[in-house]
């Protein structure tokens, strides 16, 4: 698959789920192109604006679309990297931002964690239409799994 190629995919998941991918085409393309190359270093597109481990299981939360995205968002306007963006700055009515990482310092090693749901530092915010789980600050815009809207999450835990 080329990176034209990728970058159209993307932009057609990102719409069908009510995201929005960053509208200079070739920034974009870029992007898809370092996700390409992760692909072929490492056998999952981990996001090209950050450095993998090359254990999948260290680096979950930056495959993309990254567990950052959502967050980055909501406050930004952009996720990291900028491939996905608001629709403000989709339409060209604002401008990306530089976004802070909010990826630690060191990695989870989720395949070692074990998670006791009730002692997050997160709240765990529940989808009420198909059960999806996700611990952050807030629910996210769109559920993943059903594409629900934020107002169909409830706080779980």
């Amino acid at each position: 698959m080329s990176p034209g190629e990728l970058r159209e995919k993307l932009e057609q998941e990102a719409e069908a789920s009510g995201y929005h991918l960053n509208p200079d085409r070739e920034f974009a393309t870029d992007l898809a192109s370092g996700l390409l190359v992760n692909a072929g270093r490492y056998g999952y597109m981990a996001c090209p604006c950050r450095l993998a481990s090359g254990d999948r299981s260290r680096d979950l939360d930056i495959i993309c679309p990254c567990d950052y995205r959502d967050a980055d968002l909501d406050e930004y306007g952009a996720c990291y990297c900028a491939l996905y963006v608001s629709g403000e700055i989709a339409s060209g009515k604002a401008q990306a931002v530089p976004v802070p990482e909010r990826r630690p310092p060191e990695p989870v090693d989720r395949a070692r964690d074990s998670v006791d749901l009730k002692n997050l530092s997160y709240p765990v915010w529940r989808c009420r239409v198909c059960g999806y789980l996700c611990a952050r600050d807030n629910p996210p815009g769109i559920c993943p799994i059903c594409k629900a809207t934020r107002d169909r999450f409830e706080r779980f835990f």
